[in-house]
């Protein structure tokens, strides 16, 4: 028994050890997965922010080029009298949102500037680009430490000769204020290695170690940092403050248009938590199968030492076993026999069902030709009386209005032979108005027998559609009953039924639709339960048919009742090819 024990414990712990390996297998499988996926979506949103910084730099590289090409700048730089350049340029800067326009000749020294009292950055190395005809940029901090970014652009004279240059320098704080606090942390250092530009304003003038990765302030101590490469990514581990992320996937991007490098740190916490949920679901399938094997392993034991015990008391059970199993016989052969009475029983109830349905439109249709009947039966009896008489005039009446009914039961029996037909050919041209009488013919006798008023007014013009008679015959049908179940109990029961092409509309003066989202669901039936034609089945079997048509049903609270619009496809050459 302990050798047992201890055989079944290594076999658990051995198992658990190999799930773990696993879990841990796919752990580092789908982190690295996790980590490719952020690295595309943070390179894409890295370029974006470049791409944003570059577009609003390069509104002021161009803003020196104009200015360049202005005429008063070029006629105070080759002597010209010339109007007020100064306050030229302050309109300029107000209007561009620029902080400080300043006009230099070809050696670097100021003209005029926009705002003299501020001060800039040293402008020399750009004016000497700019005096050798090119566009000079550059970035600095003015004395009251503000970051600064300019473009110089040569002015020229009528023979291409340089004399003097405009400097167009440019805020990077307001810059920053359009994306401060957007994610990814985004960062963008100068050729110094530090943080110029960032979107987040705590690591501004952070410097890089030289010859290491990560960042430090440039005045006070180092903050906590550390970094690692994993496969092809580099992750930095930074206590940073709550603004940047704990971990991060540091991705750089090279800006040769305006001399510096972006950089984003991206959060792997994401990562790692999709990570962790794969292992777990892994570790849990795999110790779930374990457990389940392991319970199984067991039970077969547990029946193995019941088997060999039973083996032993086999004799002395025989008969009481033998006695047992006829009982379980019986009780199977009764059990089997209860479940034939019960399936016939139920079958009993779905044909009683079906009769009941029949038997309450044969009533209707019956008292419908039993009319018929009866004046066909007097008007011969009077066709014979004046023939007797010799008035052939009057039997020539009696037999015409016998034959108007005859022809009245054969169009009453054509639609009931018509509705109870199976349908399964394909759609074919039907006229939309006969199909809709014949519907009504159907159910006027029970719109007699619930005292409603019909208002059917049909074209006198056929409207040809794309369905089948029968079926649609079965949706108008089983629409106009619906609305006569609705109006039942009402004081006023009105069904009216109009065209408007191709789409007819069935109102009544029900009390609505409860729950009209919910009406062409199977099953759902806003009847009493029991009844006989509460099912819930006729409305989507109705939804289904007009559909296979490439119609469409909706059903709807009109102004007093329930109204159901269908509108079919109508019939045309390229329909029917």
């Amino acid at each position: 028994m302990v050798d047992g024990y201890l055989r079944r414990t290594v076999v658990v712990l051995g198992f658990v050890a190999i799930v773990a390996a696993a879990a841990a297998g796919v752990w580092r499988y789908g982190y690295f997965q996790a980590l490719d996926q952020l690295a595309r979506q943070g390179r894409s949103d890295l370029a974006l922010a470049s791409d944003r910084l570059t577009g609003q730099l390069q509104r002021y590289r161009e803003l020196a080029v104009l200015v360049a090409d202005h005429p008063q700048v070029g006629a105070m730089l080759a002597g010209t009298p010339v109007g007020d350049v100064e306050a030229l340029l302050l309109e300029i800067a107000d209007k561009s949102a620029a902080e400080d326009i300043l006009l230099t000749d070809a050696a670097g020294a100021v003209l005029v500037r926009a705002s003299p009292e501020q001060a800039g950055i040293e402008i020399g190395p750009l004016v000497r680009r700019a005096a050798q005809g090119a566009l000079g940029w550059g970035n600095g901090q003015t004395p009251d430490g503000d970051r600064i970014f300019a473009y110089a652009a040569p002015v020229f004279d009528s023979n291409s000769k340089v004399l003097g240059a405009v400097v167009v320098t440019a805020d990077l704080a307001a810059i920053e204020l359009d994306w401060v606090g957007s994610n990814p942390a985004v960062f963008f250092t100068n050729a110094a290695d530090q943080v110029f530009i960032t979107n987040r304003s705590e690591i501004v003038f952070w410097e890089r170690p030289e010859d290491a990765p990560g960042l430090m302030p440039r005045d006070g101590p180092a903050l906590p940092f550390d970094s690692y490469m994993l496969g092809r990514h580099e992750v930095w581990q930074m206590g940073w403050g709550p603004y940047l992320p704990q971990n991060a996937l540091h991705l750089v991007r090279p800006l040769p248009v305006i001399g510096m490098f972006g950089e984003a740190l991206v959060d792997v916490a994401p990562a790692r938590r999709l990570a962790t949920l794969q292992a777990a679901a892994v570790a849990g399938l795999c110790l779930a199968f374990g457990a389940l094997l392991f319970l199984a392993t067991e039970r077969r034991r547990t029946l193995s030492e019941a088997n060999a015990q039973l083996e032993a008391r086999v004799a002395e059970r025989t008969a009481a076993l033998l006695a047992s199993n006829t009982e379980l016989r019986h009780e199977a052969i009764e059990r089997e026999e209860a479940q034939t009475a019960l399936k016939q029983a139920q079958a009993d109830l779905v044909r009683a069902g079906k009769l009941s349905a029949l038997g309450q439109m044969s009533a209707g249709l019956a008292h419908e030709l039993n009319q018929p009947l009866m004046a066909i039966q007097t008007f011969a009896e009077n066709a014979v009386s004046f023939l007797e008489r010799d008035k052939p005039a009057r039997a020539r009446d009696n037999l015409g209005r016998i034959s108007d009914m005859a022809r009245r039961m054969g169009r009453i029996i054509k639609n009931l032979r018509a509705f109870a037909r199976q349908e399964s050919e394909p759609a074919v041209r039907v006229d939309l108005v006969d199909v809709l009488q014949s519907a009504v013919e159907l159910t006027t006798p029970r719109m007699r027998r619930e005292d409603v008023t019909l208002d059917f007014a049909p074209p006198d013009t056929p409207i040809w559609v794309s369905g089948g008679e029968v079926r649609l015959g079965q949706v108008f049908v089983n629409l106009i009953s619906n609305a006569v179940d609705a109006m039942a109990g009402g004081e006023a029961r009105v069904l009216t039924i109009t065209f408007d092409g191709p789409v007819v509309t069935i109102s009544d003066t029900g009390p609505g639709i409860a729950a009209p989202d919910q009406i062409f669901d199977p099953f759902y039936s806003t009847k009493e339960v029991g009844a006989s034609e509460g099912m819930g089945l006729g409305l989507s079997i109705s939804y289904g048919i007009v559909q296979s048509f490439g119609g469409d049903i909706q059903g709807r609270n009109g102004d007093v009742g329930a109204e159901f619009v269908v509108a079919l496809t109508p019939w045309t050459q390229e329909a029917a090819a």
